[in-house]
């Protein structure tokens, strides 16, 4: 079997909740070896969003498999030796506390990198170090609505957050990129570096297209729902038997075909309303009422069927119950079980492939799991355990 990427590189996961979680996950994905380190008793306050999971957290089971979990005080004056310790056994640190609180514990970045200039260390953080957000409490929902998300989501009535954790994932998946390129520089130098990413950095990247649209166009997007804020068509669109289909016409070429094979209405391509994508968002209500009227003499699978054939882009309006059946899914194999603490459980794959590797999908630990171990490692006896135990500090 080949060896994976990051097969002889530990992690040392001072994280919590969603964006750090997901940048440790996927460097495990890679065959990283990561150490979690979890507040005595209680652990990652992830554990306790929901209970759905065979009694565990959906959240904690997506994002913390195949991890060790160790319980470590932080605060607690025995528990200092001991994490110096595993930073020095430890290739990447990652981190995402509260602002300030990894420097107060003695394992800042500035301080770490002096003392061990051969590690990587990733901060993740809500706004980014620096400016006079730093040290603001910064979570998802907070980050969407500064960053301008949720202005561009919902309908022209209604404003609505995304409805999952986007500036948690963004910014964990840009850690993890950063945290790879660090450790290829090391390849070739020796020295590790402070890489970091935030949630404000990584939804005011993903906000690009309506930043600049806005900030050279003198207005905003408007909300569209489900429909796309600046291209028409391009949504959901409902059929004869009151169903919707979901359709992309980006193209000279698709908006021609959609006209004449989907809707039978040839006149559309060149009438000035309708014959560029400016005019086509200047006359957007009168285009997609005619749309759906010219959609109501079939239904939902005969639109489908012309589609296909006119080669318009097109797609489901899923649930996620039946997103969880989709064949896509069943028929790469995308599914795999995972051991959890009570019981077994359908996972999904890594989302990326490498070659013919057979990417790592371990077990969900329980809080302190894999705390004697660890410690052993660390060259504590049983007795010595105990009494650290004893104390609270693991």
């Amino acid at each position: 079997m080949s060896t994976l990427p990051l097969s002889r590189i530990t992690v040392l996961a001072l994280e919590q909740a969603v964006a750090g979680p997901l940048c440790t996950r996927h460097l495990g994905d890679l065959g990283a070896r990561v150490i979690k380190i979890e507040r005595p008793g209680g652990g990652d306050f992830a554990r306790t969003y929901d209970t759905t999971v065979h009694g565990l957290s959906s959240y904690f089971v997506w994002l913390n498999r195949g991890k060790e979990s160790v319980t470590l005080d932080l605060k607690h004056p025995d528990a200092r030796a001991i994490l110096r310790a595993l930073v020095e056994r430890s290739d990447v640190i990652v981190q995402n506390l509260a602002p300030g609180a990894v420097d107060r514990l003695g394992v800042g970045p500035d301080q770490i990198l002096a003392e061990h200039p051969d590690k990587v260390y990733c901060s993740i953080s809500g706004y980014g170090s620096g400016g006079p957000y730093e040290f603001r409490k910064a979570f998802d929902l907070l980050l969407q609505g500064e960053t301008g998300v949720i202005a561009t989501t919902g309908s022209s009535d209604n404003l609505a957050k995304v409805g999952i954790s986007v500036g948690d994932i963004g910014a964990g998946v840009y850690g993890a990129m950063a945290v790879l390129a660090a450790l290829f520089e090391r390849e070739r130098t020796g020295r590790g570096r402070h890489v970091q990413s935030s949630l404000f950095d990584a939804l005011s990247e993903w906000m690009g297209h309506p930043l600049y649209y806005t900030t050279h166009g003198g207005t905003s997007p408007a909300r569209a729902g489900v429909r796309h804020a600046t291209v028409v068509p391009y949504g959901a669109y409902r059929c004869g038997d009151g169903d919707q289909v979901l359709l992309a016409v980006q193209t000279d070429a698709q908006w021609q075909s959609f006209c004449r094979d989907v809707c039978d209405h040839l006149e559309w391509i060149d009438d000035p309303r309708f014959n560029t994508v400016p005019n086509r968002l200047a006359n957007r209500d009168a285009l997609e009422s005619a749309i759906e009227s010219a959609l109501s003499a079939y239904t939902r699978a005969e639109v489908t069927r012309r589609l296909e054939s006119a080669d318009i882009p097109y797609g489901d309006l899923n649930s996620i119950e039946q997103f969880s059946h989709h064949p896509q899914l069943d028929a790469r194999g995308r599914w795999q079980d995972v051991a959890t603490p009570g019981g077994p459980m359908r996972a999904l794959r890594p989302p990326f492939g490498i070659g013919d590797l057979d990417l790592p999908m371990g077990e969900v630990p329980a809080v302190g799991q894999h705390t004697d171990a660890v410690m052993g490692e660390l060259g504590f006896d049983s007795v010595l355990i105990e009494q650290l135990r004893a104390s609270g500090a693991i």
